[in-house]
């Protein structure tokens, strides 16, 4: 596939049915397990996984800073027509970067469990549950990292198609093992961490198979200036860090402002919009992705007719899935409460009212997250990273704790619509001033 010269809209539905797929499929793990909990267990049960959330947050972080990268980096030296050696020390370096953070991750979850659950917010109701879920999430955390590594380095050596089956082969196993091994089986949610370890599993040994394909130009080489590459990999990759990390840092204060001024049930809603900001964020993960590995080339050869081309399809990406999930989450707000758990009287009571204002934020973030990926691909990752900071640290931050002080405690669900619509403005505007020729 020709990224330089071919008919860019048609590369860009190409690759948008593939990473649109992907990332979607990759949801799924996540919002199986909730779905499976709450039924098995209730509120009690959603809530618990809302606990556990940043945890997934801090896992596919590093995962997505490294392999994307590291991807970036290689496709750019790509667009610039230098050696492959080049380009694939870039690949050698993220390998070796995701090996090293999985090993410390890896320790940190097994010695600090506990810890980490009570400042996620864990009572002693929620903590016997987030502990069962995590006994085998923590035996296997390099898995999840890898899954992100190889996921952004076959998107962006012409196999997007592979990534896709991947993860759909992966969701598959897990859509069945969670329902046999939670209910069948009768082990609860600790059956659906089994199922999802062994979906992401699965996953990862499909991916594998690209190193013996024809498409393959990925290899192991010794990398020079190695600190140096490890310097721009984590660089240019960190403001797509920053947004998963950032968002674990959001529901961790979400879920203590939750437990002290709501309660419980509004915790297990909450729960809730996370699963679902989970599918708006992927779809829009998908636009950045599908999108990047084409600016990224393009940008390396100067070609900014072609990126102002895609940008528009992007944007127009954008605004459809934004309209559609606002349209699901107003008009059938309960459904997603039937979906994830086994609902109380209580929680239907206030549930409509909650998901409604959460879900005004969906009409900004599907296009903030693009431009992360857009300024990451035309090498300006400061305002990518300031992108981040902006709607996932300084606005909703400051908004989540204010906001009830200020006014009554559901105020508090109008942070992220907030924080959203004020970072448009800035990411727009940061848009229209953009040179594109810079190469």
């Amino acid at each position: 596939m020709d990224l330089l010269n071919g008919n860019i809209k048609k590369i860009y539905l190409k690759y948008l049915t593939a990473s649109f797929g992907s990332a979607l499929i990759s949801s799924i793990y996540g919002v199986v397990d909730m779905a499976m909990v709450g039924q098995y267990h209730g509120p009690s049960g959603s809530a618990a996984m809302a606990i556990v959330a940043p945890i997934w947050n801090i896992l596919y972080s590093f995962g997505l800073q490294i392999g994307i990268g590291g991807s970036v980096l290689m496709s750019n030296s790509r667009g610039r027509h230098e050696d492959t050696k080049r380009q694939n020390e870039y690949f050698t370096v993220a390998v070796i970067l995701t090996a090293a953070v999985s090993i410390l991750l890896w320790i940190g979850l097994i010695l600090f469990e506990e810890p980490l659950l009570t400042l996620f917010g864990a009572n002693e109701t929620l903590m016997p549950l987030a502990k069962q879920y995590l006994i085998p999430i923590r035996f296997t955390v390099p898995v999840f990292l890898i899954t992100q590594l190889l996921s952004a380095f076959l998107r962006n050596d012409s196999d997007p198609d592979l990534a896709t089956k991947a993860v759909m082969a992966g969701g598959l196993i897990n859509v069945f093992g969670d329902y046999f091994l939670v209910f069948t089986c009768n082990l609860g949610i600790l059956g659906a961490a089994i199922a999802t370890v062994g979906s992401a599993s699965v996953s990862v040994l499909v991916m594998l198979t690209h190193f013996r394909s024809r498409k393959n130009t990925l290899k192991l080489t010794y990398p020079s200036a190695f600190m140096a590459k490890t310097k721009q990999v984590f660089t240019t990759g960190f403001s797509t860090f920053f947004i998963d990390i950032a968002m674990g840092f959001i529901t961790v204060l979400f879920n203590r402002q939750i437990m002290k001024y709501l309660g419980t049930d509004a915790l297990s809603v909450y729960g809730i919009i996370v699963n679902i900001s989970t599918f708006v964020q992927c779809c829009a993960y998908g636009i950045g992705q599908a999108s990047q590995p084409i600016l990224c080339v393009n940008y390396g050869a100067g070609k900014a007719e072609r990126i102002k081309t895609l940008l528009h399809c992007n944007i127009l990406t954008a605004a459809i899935v934004s309209a559609v999930w606002l349209l699901l989450a107003m008009c059938f707000p309960n459904g997603f409460v039937y979906i994830f758990m086994t609902p109380t009287e209580s929680v239907l009571a206030i549930a409509p009212s909650i998901i409604r204002a959460y879900a005004l934020s969906f009409l900004f973030l599907p296009f903030n997250i693009y431009a992360t990926y857009y300024f990451q691909s035309i090498m300006q990752p400061t305002v990518s990273f300031t992108i981040s900071l902006l709607r996932v640290a300084l606005i909703s931050g400051l908004l989540i704790i204010i906001l009830p002080m200020l006014f009554t405690s559901s105020a508090l669900w109008y942070a992220m619509p907030i924080a959203e619509l004020l970072t448009a403005v800035f990411a727009a505007y940061e848009i229209k001033n953009t040179d594109m020729h810079a190469a």
